[in-house]
């Protein structure tokens, strides 16, 4: 091999090596490759064939002049013609006359208008690893510049770079869809999860609630979500997201008593380099985080009032400006904004402004206290129960007669958040698989402490404690006396004279 031919070698390898590594279309990089093969060693006609483990066919992805007919009519067999026996065995073929070998098919006609004893094909297969990919075939004029054998030492260095490159656009194909597959799953979680229909409760204030998230869920309205703390203002906030057309764009939470003072601004808008000391880097804040979607600000009442009018701005023009910036961002976000304050109380005491507040409140939903839904408790609490028990591996069937008593009767100041607090407290401690009065929490069991529980006398305590006992053995039996007689200790006979005495009827058990 003479001086010029060893450069030119290199000098192709080379650009082949840029040419693999310089884009991640896969064709794109293959096509680069034949055209240099072509322009720098005078291999022409090259084409891939990509071998498809599923049907074991043998196709021509790309090819360097071959027509795309030409190419459709490239299709192999594993062992059929050259191609298909150097990928079924996994080893180089040459062929120094075209027109000498019967193995040699020609599928692609491309060489029909050519001397054929003019030309030598040379295959190698594309291997990675142990696995055949596919192969990697040139035609070859005889020059006397370098021997064939060479050539199929170079194909194969360049076959190898293939391999490599195919291999890693599969595995990134497969963690793409992987991502994608995972995407769609949490995309469907979330909106299980956040569904509308899965925030609990049948009392007709919360049929009033379901029914106010339906009608704006599809819409782009601000929400204002009124009520005290604890009664599932956030969980309302993800349901109307999710269950909006911008359900596929974020939702970004914030906060606004949580953050100080000095630092609101900058979490909301964001801010340039350098806007003040420990600024070291560029920073979106949260309503560039939210375009396109939707961002909820908790407890917007603690809002300065300086805050409040930029916050104006954002709602009214659609735009702002990070701190130390001077560049205009236009953002698209819907706000759902919540507060457990009388906001028409603030703005007469002027603490909060009045063309914000008309700002927000264009769809006001007022989130009944737990206080105010008593034909919920049970059905929470039961829901809780389930979680919980779920979650820490308890066996807990049901609550208790005297435990839904004490539930029902104290006055929830946490709401919903002490109820689920109460009930998590409650599983920990129960090892059995009811759940009793005396797991939940001191406040619940003493009627001083509560102040919503009348006091007894000792005897109708007694009497109300071995009621509920009675009851509790036959929902346990399913109505059967005799085996709730047996679970209390006691013969069938005292226990139907006491049943008698406090008028229950078994068969409403059954």
């Amino acid at each position: 091999m003479d001086e010029a031919t060893h450069l030119d070698k290199i000098t192709c390898l080379y650009e082949i090596t840029k040419a693999i590594h310089a884009s991640l279309d896969l064709r794109k990089s293959l096509y680069k490759v034949l055209d240099l093969l072509s322009e720098y060693l005078g291999m022409n006609r090259g084409s891939i064939t990509l071998l498809n483990p599923e049907t074991s066919e043998i196709h021509i992805e790309v090819a360097h002049g071959i027509s795309s007919a030409e190419m459709n009519r490239g299709r192999y067999r594993l062992g059929e013609g050259i191609t298909g026996r150097v990928i079924e065995s996994g080893r180089p073929m040459v062929i120094p006359q075209v027109d000498e070998e019967p193995l040699f098919l020609d599928r692609t006609g491309a060489r029909r208008a050519i001397d054929k004893s003019k030309i030598a094909f040379l295959c190698v297969p594309v291997i990675d690893g142990t696995k055949v990919l596919g192969a990697l075939s040139v035609d070859r004029m005889p020059d006397g510049g370098s021997s064939l054998d060479e050539d199929v030492r170079l194909l194969t260095i360049i076959s190898s770079l293939i391999a490599q490159k195919v291999s890693l656009l599969e595995k990134i194909t497969r963690e793409t869809d992987q991502l994608r597959e995972e995407n769609i799953l949490l995309r469907k979680e979330l909106n299980r999860k956040y569904s509308f229909t899965n925030i609990i409760g049948n009392s007709r204030k919360m049929q009033e609630v379901f029914y106010l998230i339906t009608q704006v869920a599809k819409s782009n309205a601000n929400v204002l979500l009124l009520g005290e703390s604890g009664t599932g203002k956030e969980l309302v906030a993800n349901a109307i997201h999710y269950n909006s057309l911008r359900a596929e764009q974020p939702l970004i939470k914030v906060n606004c008593a949580a953050l100080p003072a000095n630092l609101v601004e900058a979490e909301l808008f964001g801010y340039e380099k350098g806007a003040f000391t420990g600024a070291n880097e560029q920073k979106a804040g949260k309503f560039e985080r939210a375009h396109g979607g939707t961002i909820f600000l908790d407890e917007i009442g603690s809002l300065a009032l300086e805050s409040q009018g930029k916050l104006l701005r954002v709602l009214q023009e659609r735009e702002l400006e990070r701190l130390g910036g001077n560049k205009v961002i236009k953002v698209n976000i819907r706000l759902i904004a919540a507060t457990n304050q009388n906001l028409a109380t603030a703005v007469e005491a002027g603490t909060f402004r009045e063309d914000l507040f008309y700002r927000l409140n264009v769809y006001p939903i007022y989130l009944p206290a737990l206080r105010e839904r008593e034909a919920d408790i049970l059905l929470l609490a039961d829901y809780f129960l389930e979680k919980y028990a779920r979650e820490y591996s308890k066996d807990i069937k049901r609550i208790s007669t005297p435990a839904i008593e004490a539930l029902t009767q104290y006055h929830w100041p946490g709401n919903v958040r002490e109820l689920e607090n109460c009930i998590e407290r409650a599983v920990l401690l129960c090892d059995d698989q009811v759940l009793h009065s005396y797991h939940l929490p001191p406040t619940l069991q003493t009627a001083r402490d509560t102040g919503t529980l009348q006091s007894d006398s000792l005897q109708d305590a007694i009497e109300r404690f071995e009621r509920d006992l009675l009851i509790d053995a036959l929902k346990s039996s399913r109505g059967n006396m005799r085996q709730a007689a047996k679970a209390l200790q006691t013969t069938e006979r005292i226990y139907g004279y006491k049943i008698k005495k406090y008028g229950i009827d078994p068969k409403k058990y059954r």
